[in-house]
């Protein structure tokens, strides 16, 4: 996955959106994309954008519209 400069915007980098992805604890389906939730290297839940090209364009603090438990 490569990840595009927009998700950057937040503030996080490459080791804790790979963290987040490979540790996932929800994936919300959408048209042209996925939201992916998982935690950072400290624990910290934030959400990751997928486009179809499996480019990441998206990182941010997890909504509560996205936590499985809301």
């Amino acid at each position: 996955m490569v990840i595009l400069e927009s998700a950057y915007r937040h503030g996080y980098g490459d080791d804790d959106i790979y963290h987040a992805i490979r540790n996932r604890i929800a994936t919300h389906d959408f048209d042209g994309y996925v939201i992916i939730v998982g935690p950072t290297g400290t624990g910290e839940l934030i959400e990751v954008g997928v486009n179809r090209r499996d480019e990441i364009f998206h990182t941010m603090r997890a909504r509560r519209k996205f936590l499985p438990w809301r």
